[in-house]
């Protein structure tokens, strides 16, 4: 397969933008080539500038869950651009996404839009310390939240220790008010707040964890993050940026029947375009600039395209069976790829939650970073490129989440587990 066109785009990239690219997951780092540059989509497949086809497993890390280029999704966008792109003042369709989203979304009560999914998560944390009146926050390893300071922090050596930054740039003053826990165990919170007594603020958590491959919670973790939150005046936030309106209408907080206090979203709710969001309850939002003192703001929030996208998307998800169809869809491709390795004799540890899925390059089962992190990720490298050359297009890490949308017919998911049967035949 002919990579030459995107190749030399991404030398000239290179040279007026840090790394040739505005998000370095897009870099094909971790796998060892150059990243294909994409010219156009429509609804699971892409088109590189190569003239190349693939079908399509990032989905534009998520949102495209009705496919690419969906007509109606288009057709609200051109709609809204006739009569204006932004304004900076308050319109129509921002209360009825906002509706929308308090409609659908169990711990939403109020909402307020931004752009995208880190100020969602930034803002949604000001606002519980603001409310609390506590500095300290509790994140798990391996769980990505966007890229505000708090945020960009792992455990350190061991899951009691204060935040060690994982970026330059970022204040060690300001990490060390991050405690990280360990995803799916609840007596690292249990002993981080124990230690830490009427100083944490929130516990911030993706309910799915998606930036590690696709790993469930466990029975019992999100109820047990429920009570201690409860019991300790802690504000829980689901970061259902990813899985907020994947998993399910009302996110994962739906699925697994626990409720939040504070939901982050983004991805699906924008249908392509920038959008985040953060609600929660009342009491909570009121406190936020101008009804509250905890300030946030933003030009483009709200912006009339990235609602009627959304508002589009959403009312495609609202009709009878899509999930359902969506479901059957994510098990015969995930269910395939699984079997694909099995007969290869090639051991994965397959998971997936609905349309979420991962195929973890390891022989042990994976529940959290620490078991993430032992994958063969030099095997997983081998896999993605020999099922590019085959035309599928997975996300170039071991560690990120493909995504189904309902656009993927039969005969692109027949060929995704063919492929992957003849790549898992090289490997082994």
């Amino acid at each position: 397969m002919n990579h030459n066109h995107s190749s030399q785009l991404f030398q000239q990239a290179k040279i007026s933008i840090p790394g040739g690219v505005n998000s370095p997951v897009r870099a094909f780092k971790s796998v060892g080539a150059d990243p294909l540059f994409i010219k156009k989509a429509s609804g699971c497949h892409i088109y590189d500038e190569d003239e190349n086809t693939f079908v399509d497993y990032v989905g534009s890390w998520g949102p495209m869950i009705v496919g690419h280029c969906h007509p109606e999704v288009i057709s609200a966008v051109k709609k809204t651009m006739d009569n204006g792109a932004s304004f900076g003042a308050p319109t129509e369709l921002e209360i009825i996404l906002a509706n929308m989203v308090i409609e659908a979304v169990p711990s939403i009560e109020m909402v307020r839009m931004v752009s995208s999914g880190t100020e969602a998560t930034m803002s949604a944390i000001r606002l519980a310390r603001g409310y609390t009146g506590r500095d300290n926050i509790l994140k798990f390893s391996g769980c990505y939240h966007g890229h505000a300071d708090a945020l960009l922090v792992k455990a350190g050596s061991g899951a009691a220790t204060f935040g060690v930054p994982d970026s330059p740039g970022v204040p060690a003053d300001f990490a060390k008010h991050t405690l990280t826990a360990e995803y799916n165990s609840l007596e690292s919170v249990k002993s981080l707040v124990a230690k830490n007594k009427d100083s944490v603020a929130c516990i911030i958590v993706e309910p799915v964890a998606g930036n590690m491959g696709t790993v469930p919670p466990q029975d019992g973790f999100l109820e047990g993050l429920r009570d201690i939150c409860t019991n300790e005046g802690i504000i829980l936030i689901f970061d259902e940026v990813m899985s907020g309106f994947r998993v399910a209408y009302g996110g994962a907080q739906e699925l697994y029947n626990v409720t939040p206090d504070m939901t982050t979203l983004g991805k699906i709710i924008g249908g392509g375009l920038p959008v985040g969001a953060f609600g929660g309850k009342r009491e909570i939002m009121e406190k936020l600039s101008p009804s509250g003192g905890v300030y946030q703001a933003g030009t483009l929030s709200g912006n009339p395209l990235a609602m009627s996208a959304g508002i589009a998307t959403l009312n495609i998800l609202k009709r009878p069976g899509f999930y359902q169809q969506l479901e059957e869809k994510s098990r015969f491709v995930a269910e395939g790829i699984a079997k694909a390795a099995k007969d290869a004799g090639y051991p994965l540890y397959s998971t997936r939650v609905g349309s979420m899925f991962c195929a973890f390059f390891t022989k042990g089962e994976v529940h959290n970073w620490t078991t993430a992190a032992q994958c063969d990720t030099a095997a997983f490298a081998k896999y993605f490129l020999g099922m590019l050359d085959e035309g599928i297009y997975l996300a170039p890490s071991q560690f990120e989440t493909a995504f189904v949308s309902v656009a993927h017919g039969e005969s692109d998911m027949e060929k995704t587990i063919a492929a992957a049967a003849n790549c898992f035949k090289q490997i082994a």
